[in-house]
């Protein structure tokens, strides 16, 4: 019934060869630079997939032709080591041109020559381990079959041995090891929740959260909580950059020891706002975190600076999860806190009288504009419930987001979309440039989407796995390479680590917006006399704020 067992360490010839083919196709480059380890490391996948191909084309051709697996010979063997010389060697020039060309790029410096020496021994060691996994695999379902024969016959065997080890990994992966896992996780991260940062302190200011004149007590913000109460712009400040007296920005925060429930947490940052007077300011900042509770001070900081400090700022925690664990685990967390905060804000707000309401914002960055789209329904809705909205690095399985780059005018490319005219939606890869369409008016609440060409955030999904995204059948962003190329298997791979590196490049790159909301605050705000030398100051001011 099965092949002659083999030694743990056999290799299969065709596999040798679908494992060097794709292996080697993983130096081709991609959005961002890649260190030596996550070089070896996205070859090393690559080549175990490879191999795995390989022998899967190589048993579905024997049994379209009725023949036996035979043994390679040792020539077959030179021959394979001659080109896997030539094919690697090749493979690691090529690559660390590539990587000189992205880093060149964005203004990184090279890799050491120590790049080249690290990457084939990462590679080995990650093909052989997930290889090694692979056959492991194939025992077990060996075993499965074997005892399933006695009873049921081969061909059933066959069958239910499968759909068995197919359920307990999906079990194994998704249920017990995945739960195991994200306690262990929480524990760690919970405990560095309650670890306020070197140099944070408690604020003084009765228009902040944790202040003595607060609801929300100030050991219940959590780490990132205290950090956004604590810092930002302070009115002096303000009155510096504009020459005219400012007032002091509210900004009120709930963390998860707040309250048990989200729902709860929202409204005690609604009581606590409406005790700062926040909704007496005249702009209102409705704000989505990230898992941890991070705010992007950048861009609240020029919010403020572009109010005059005659602003509000709430937003609330739904994790103790860093972004990166946030982004794969808590989805269904950050959709609630971000409709809960909204529905919150926007029951108390739409209960004043209307003369008396302050303009009305949301904003969101990463995971954070997942949760801040879930309160609406469409371009209409946004535009018909807030002022303005600012959603930066949205990732692609946002559905607003996705509906809208979907549904874009012909001939406009999926990296910079452009939705129904630029009515009310509009996308900008940096809102200091001109934001198309030029030309066509924008009245009425803007709502602006920030994306780089280069963040593996927003173009990140299963699908790159078999399917060519538009993004790689279009003209390049100008951020990325032209020599990017979409490759089955390997690209969805190397986007994969891309993902895990995407703050690790300077800004204007990557995932990592710091200093853009600048502009673009000025843009949904309509700033007056916006220039150039403007929106240099006020970078440098928000970028030094603490």
């Amino acid at each position: 019934m099965f092949a002659p067992r083999r030694s743990l360490l056999y290799c299969a010839l065709p596999g040798a060869y679908g494992a060097l083919l794709l292996g080697c196709l993983a130096f081709t480059p991609s959005l961002l630079p890649r260190p030596a380890v996550f070089q070896g490391a996205v070859a090393g996948v690559t080549s175990a997939l490879g191999y795995a191909v390989g022998v899967l084309a190589a048993y579905v051709w024997r049994e379209l032709v009725e023949r036996q697996a035979r043994e390679p010979s040792r020539r077959s063997w030179t021959v394979f080591a001659g080109v896997a010389t030539v094919a690697v060697t090749t493979s690691l020039a090529l690559g660390w041109r590539w990587q000189h060309e992205v880093r060149a790029l964005m203004g990184m410096d090279d890799e050491p020559l120590a790049w080249m020496l690290a990457i084939p021994f990462v590679w080995g060691l990650v093909t052989l381990l997930l290889v090694m996994l692979g056959r492991a695999t194939v025992w077990v379902y060996r075993r499965l079959v074997r005892l399933l024969d006695r009873a049921l016959g081969e061909r059933a065997a066959k069958v239910i041995g499968l759909a068995v080890l197919v359920g307990l990994l999906v079990a194994a992966v998704d249920g017990v090891l995945f739960e195991r896992l994200r306690a262990g996780a929480d524990d760690v991260f919970s405990y560095r929740n309650l670890i306020t940062p070197d140099g944070v302190e408690r604020p003084l200011e009765p228009e902040r959260s944790g202040s003595e004149a607060s609801l929300v007590d100030w050991d219940t913000l959590g780490r990132e909580g205290q950090v956004f109460a604590a810092s930002g712009p302070r009115a002096a400040q303000i009155s510096a950059y504009t020459g005219q007296v400012a007032r002091e920005p509210v900004r009120v925060f709930a963390g998860l020891a707040t309250a048990e429930d989200v729902a709860e947490r929202a409204a005690l940052a609604v009581d606590d706002l409406e005790r700062a007077g926040g909704f007496a300011r005249s702009r209102l900042l409705v704000t989505t975190t990230t898992g941890s509770g991070w705010v992007e001070p950048t861009s609240v900081a020029g919010f403020e600076y572009l109010g005059g400090g005659d602003t509000a700022t709430i937003a609330l925690q739904y994790s103790s999860f860093p972004s990166w664990i946030s982004y794969l685990v808590d989805q269904e967390q950050a959709r609630d806190a971000g409709r809960e905060l909204f529905d919150a804000v926007y029951a108390h707000w739409s209960a004043m009288p209307a003369e008396a309401r302050p303009e009305l914002y949301v904003f969101g960055e990463s995971l954070g504009s997942f949760g801040a789209e879930a309160a609406f329904s469409g371009a209409y809705d946004l535009a018909n419930r807030t002022s303005g909205a600012l959603f930066v690095g949205p990732p692609s399985f946002n559905p607003l987001w996705g509906r809208f780059v979907r549904d874009r005018e012909t001939g406009t490319p999926e990296v910079l979309p452009q939705y129904a005219d630029g009515a009310r939606v509009r996308f900008a890869r940096r809102a200091s440039d001109p934001i198309p369409p030029r030309g066509q008016p924008w009245d009425g609440p803007r709502i602006l989407y920030l994306q780089h060409a280069s963040d593996p955030i927003v173009w990140w999904n299963q699908s790159l796995l078999l399917t060519r995204p538009d993004w790689l059948a279009e003209d390049r962003g100008p951020d990325v390479l032209g020599t990017v190329r979409w490759i089955p298997l390997v690209t969805f791979w190397q986007v994969t680590a891309d993902m895990a590196l995407g703050t690790k490049v300077p800004a204007g790159y990557g995932h990592v917006y710091a200093g853009e909301h600048v502009d673009a605050w000025a843009t949904i705000l309509r700033t007056p006399g916006w220039t150039p030398e403007e929106s240099r100051r006020l970078r440098t001011l928000v970028a030094n704020t603490d």
